[in-house]
């Protein structure tokens, strides 16, 4: 009896085991209660589980992300989830619909197989199968396109087709940008309709951009260059930036502005100045400068960084370190012309950190611009080329916000003119926001020889002046710090197409990225 016994009890247990592949699973009882048909009771997962394998290994050199895909059935026992948890309650229909109506943002439906799962849509609504084996590969082939199509929609209309990181060269802004973990959450989600609304683009300037598109194909200007900057500005408003929050000073390059905002208030709108545009033929130019190794050769690319950082102080009478880039390419012909420039432009010289007493007597002609040795800082003071103020904040690029001592060029209406910097029209202005403390700001006034705010500081503001003014002791101007009240987060932005008081503001592209951009976007229109 024992031994009965024990050949008995183990092979309940694998009975038990093996029960999921005995009984009707999930998908065949759904399917068999909403058409009111026995046949989908039928359903056998281990004869399924082969047509999809089968279906996997030929679709997955189609997927945008197989990986994440092979995944997430392998975790679910290759189980058709989607199509089980919603064909029947129509979600899947929705999915669709949606897709059916991604020319509402500039984008192709078939880009997310919009015909493939329509067809395989109405193919198991039509239930006309004359046995389980001719459903299973409808099934497989449905759960796979709509993985792909819901991965693919998700990660288009909530993180933007394109990944800028990736295809410009001086984009450094942190876009969040979807992962294994998030695509993998978006198959998995319990509530997939909520899922497709949450994800719409929801911000005002975005639907403003998107109506505009919209009344541009409806009057059939489909070519109107217009058209070309709204979509790629809607794509823009699609990637995920940091956040912000109330308070942040926005810099956009092809307005040549800056603007400090708080909520939907703006707190103060100013001209910049920002850095040149790369020169003609740019990319064959560099192909022969990298082969001659040449200077002369080397185009220029002056072109301001798109980033993202935080402003956290104030150099009040800054001094310059001159780029190495500007050094050789004008700061060496300045000097070989005219031997008292850089003592008439307060520029010192260094050689291997040392100071150069009499930089006027260097004979620049023994020394070749690829190989200068010396490095080049000039002083505090009115020439200086930073003007009165230098605001800082983090970045690889070496690229500050400044004032300068060329006011005029704040009247042009192309202020793409600097080496890479920010000017800002305003500085005192844009200090004291920053500073937002008046003790500070006064003393930030009188290092710049601006009376104090604060009448009871004007015999400190006297004797300053008189100090600098004594010509027994020479003064020697020196910078000085001013830390930021808190710091205030910073974009410097690229922007060609905004709404604002009703109509839609434009800008020329003034470096040329909207056409990159466009040329990307191509292939999901």
């Amino acid at each position: 009896m024992k031994k009965l016994l024990f050949l008995i009890v183990p092979f309940c247990l694998m009975l038990h085991a093996c029960s999921w592949f005995k009984d009707t699973p999930e998908i065949g009882v759904k399917l068999a209660e909403h058409f009111d048909n026995k046949l989908y009771k039928k359903f056998d997962t281990a004869e399924y589980n082969v047509i999809f394998k089968r279906h996997l290994d030929s679709l997955q050199g189609s997927f945008s992300n197989p990986n994440t895909v092979k995944a997430f059935y392998k975790s679910n026992n290759d189980e058709p989830r989607l199509v089980t948890k919603y064909f029947v309650s129509g979600a899947l229909d929705t999915l669709k619909n949606y897709i059916s109506r991604s020319e509402l943002h500039g984008l192709n439906p078939e880009v997310f197989r919009y015909k493939k799962l329509k067809m395989l849509l109405d193919e198991l609504s039509a239930n006309k199968f004359k046995s389980i084996a001719e459903v299973y590969p409808v099934v497989a082939d449905l759960e796979l396109n709509t993985a792909e199509s819901l991965i693919r929609y998700n990660n288009t209309i909530y993180y933007g087709a394109l990944n800028p990181r990736k295809l410009l060269s001086r984009y450094y802004v942190p876009v969040k940008r979807p992962d294994s973990s998030s695509m993998i959450a978006v198959l998995a989600t319990d509530n997939l309709e909520k899922l497709l609304l949450d994800i719409q683009p929801a911000s005002e300037s975005y639907k403003a951009l998107q109506r505009a598109m919209l009344s541009y194909e409806q009057q059939g200007k489909k070519e109107e260059p217009a058209l070309k900057t709204l979509l790629v500005n809607m794509e823009r408003l699609r990637w995920k930036l940091p956040d912000l929050g109330a308070e942040y000073v926005e810099v956009n390059i092809p307005d040549f502005t800056l603007t400090w905002f708080n909520g939907q208030d703006t707190l103060s709108h100013m001209k910049v100045c920002v850095g040149g545009a790369r020169e003609k033929d740019y990319a064959e130019k560099i192909k022969l400068y990298l082969k001659s190794g040449n200077l002369d050769d080397k185009p220029k690319n002056h072109e301001t960084p798109i980033l993202y950082s935080k402003l956290n102080s104030i150099q009040v009478n800054p001094i310059w370190n001159i780029p190495v880039s500007i050094a050789r390419s004008e700061i060496y012909w300045q000097a070989v012309r005219d031997p008292y420039y850089l003592s008439n432009n307060n520029i010192r010289v260094y050689y291997k950190g040392k100071l150069v007493g009499d930089p006027d007597t260097i004979q620049w002609n023994k020394y070749p611009r690829e190989k200068l040795p010396f490095q080049f800082k000039q002083g505090s003071g009115d020439g200086n080329a930073l003007g009165k103020f230098k605001f800082i904040f983090d970045n690889g690029s070496s690229i500050y916000l400044h004032d300068t001592n060329n006011k005029s060029a704040f009247a042009r209406s192309n202020r793409a003119i600097s080496h890479g910097c920010v000017r800002v029209e305003r500085p005192l202005e844009f200090a004291e926001k920053l500073v937002k403390d008046k003790y500070q700001y006064d003393q930030l006034r009188m290092e710049v020889n601006l009376p104090p705010i604060d009448p009871t500081k004007m015999e400190v503001y006297r004797k300053k002046l008189a100090k600098k003014a004594d010509t027994l002791n020479i003064f020697q101007l020196k910078p000085k710090w001013f830390g930021t009240k808190k710091q205030v987060p910073l974009i410097i932005n690229y922007v060609t197409a905004w709404p604002q008081s009703g109509s839609i503001q434009f800008r020329p592209d003034v470096y040329g990225l909207d056409e990159t951009l466009y040329i990307a976007m191509k292939k999901f229109m």
